[in-house]
């Protein structure tokens, strides 16, 4: 059993906000500096890591108001996650290293082991905060990479975090307020890059 409370369940949801802002921001401020392909990548990921981190604050919350315990919420989490953060990933580090067109993915291999999806987690995640850090320091607002490398080194808590038994309290609160902090970071930097003029640079 999970030590759930609705407080925590919708502090859950924070961090889910959080990333929304962000990616609507980046969906807007990005369209004119990728391909077609990068950025339908970019924003299947970017709709894949939302509704993943949704799904999984709903499940949080209909567990605590002991409604039922809707596991195939909680279990899509990490496979649609991990796929969304490496599209996200990816389609950026196209944007920053090349002009035009990508080649497709693959379909990741069918394997009972988690490894292949946090080993995404981790190359999309850096994928995106390494290159928004390389924009960060095009536009002159080098500062801003203090934010991104923050968020990644929470998200990477985050990964310890979740080797914790997950039905304690304290772990769950843990895992949301370092959530909270990664994601935080991640929206103020790409907000401060908007205002800086990300809409209007070019290469």
């Amino acid at each position: 059993m999970y030590n759930f409370t609705i407080p925590m369940a919708l502090m859950d949801f924070v961090p889910v906000a959080f990333f929304g802002i962000t990616a609507v921001l980046l969906l807007g401020d990005l369209y004119n500096k990728m391909s077609k392909g990068v950025y339908a990548l970019f924003a299947a990921g970017c709709v894949n890591v939302f509704l993943a981190g949704f799904c999984k604050a709903l499940w949080k919350l209909l567990y605590a108001a002991n409604v039922c315990d809707f596991v195939a919420l909680e279990k899509m989490f990490l496979p649609v996650n991990s796929l969304g953060l490496l599209f996200v990933g990816l389609s950026l580090i196209f944007m920053v290293c090349m002009k035009k067109k990508s080649a497709m993915l693959a379909a990741p291999p069918v394997l009972a082991s988690s490894m292949p999806f946090i080993m995404m987690m981790v190359v999309g995640l850096g994928g995106m905060c390494a290159s928004l850090s390389i924009v960060s320091v095009k536009l002159k607002k080098g500062k801003v990479m203090i934010l991104f490398i923050l968020s990644f080194v929470c998200a990477m808590a985050m990964g310890y975090m979740s080797s914790q038994d997950s039905t304690l309290a304290w772990v769950n609160w843990a895992e949301q307020s370092i959530n909270c902090v990664s994601q935080g970071c991640l929206m103020a930097g790409v907000l401060w890059l908007h205002k800086a003029g990300l809409k209007d640079w070019t290469w």
